[in-house]
């Protein structure tokens, strides 16, 4: 196995085809390299990707050299407090989705990732063992993986369906709560239209104007929501 593969294990929330999760964390116990990575350690390399405006390839198990391992693509990177924070989405492929499918019964709960090193320098850890410490790498890829380095955390839950943006999911609820509010009209006028038949005595036609403009209204603001960018 090329040296510069390492295998991290990640904390992984997925939502309608999107996967998130930690390709490496900062954790101080070696892996089995006998690796630490350093906070900071992606910085210029996730710089330089955005830079370059490149995707990142979600891959199984690092084969890079077959084409039906690309089953997914990686569409942000980040460090944070706790690791190399990512979210990507499965391609809509056989390999794709049978990779989705495996990591939502469990039988793939692991990630990994592909870097080269940049900077690194042998450290003592607090407990007195030596490691050596990654602190500039320039990442490749990232793999859903069998066996990781690093077993420290896993794949929480995997889901199907489409990626929508938080401003998709807002454009959504805002259309539900109209057509909402719609239903409720037609509703009132179903029940109207049925107390009018049961009352011979009521002489007075139903004032159905109002109704109608109010349809028309929620109606046209449910699509003018759906229609903006």
């Amino acid at each position: 196995m090329n040296e510069n593969v390492k295998k991290k294990t990640v904390e992984v929330k997925a939502e309608n085809g999107v996967i998130t999760g930690y390709a490496s964390t900062w954790t101080r116990e070696p892996d089995s390299y006998g690796d630490v990575v350093a906070k900071g350690a992606f910085t210029e390399s996730i710089a330089k990707i955005k830079a370059e405006k490149r995707v990142l390839p979600l891959l199984y198990a690092h084969e890079d050299f077959d084409l039906n391992s690309f089953i997914g693509k990686v569409y942000e990177l980040k460090e944070d407090d706790h690791g190399l924070f990512f979210e990507g989405t499965f391609d809509d492929t056989k390999e794709g989705q049978r990779a989705r499918e495996l990591a939502m019964d469990g039988r793939l709960a692991k990630f990994s990732f592909a870097y080269d090193v940049l900077e690194s320098a042998e450290i003592t850890l607090d407990d007195g063992r030596k490691a050596r410490e990654l602190r500039k790498l320039d990442i490749h890829e990232v793999s859903i993986v069998l066996y990781p380095a690093n077993d420290d955390t896993s794949v929480v839950s995997v889901k199907s369906g489409r990626r929508n943006s938080a401003k998709d999911e807002d454009k959504l609820k805002q259309a539900q709560d109209l057509i909402k509010q719609l239903g409720e009209v037609i509703t009132g006028l179903l029940t109207d239209d049925i107390d009018e038949q049961d009352d011979d005595a009521k002489s007075k036609e139903p004032d159905t104007a109002n109704d109608e403009e109010q349809k028309k209204k929620l109606l046209k603001e449910a699509e003018d929501i759906l229609a903006k960018e």
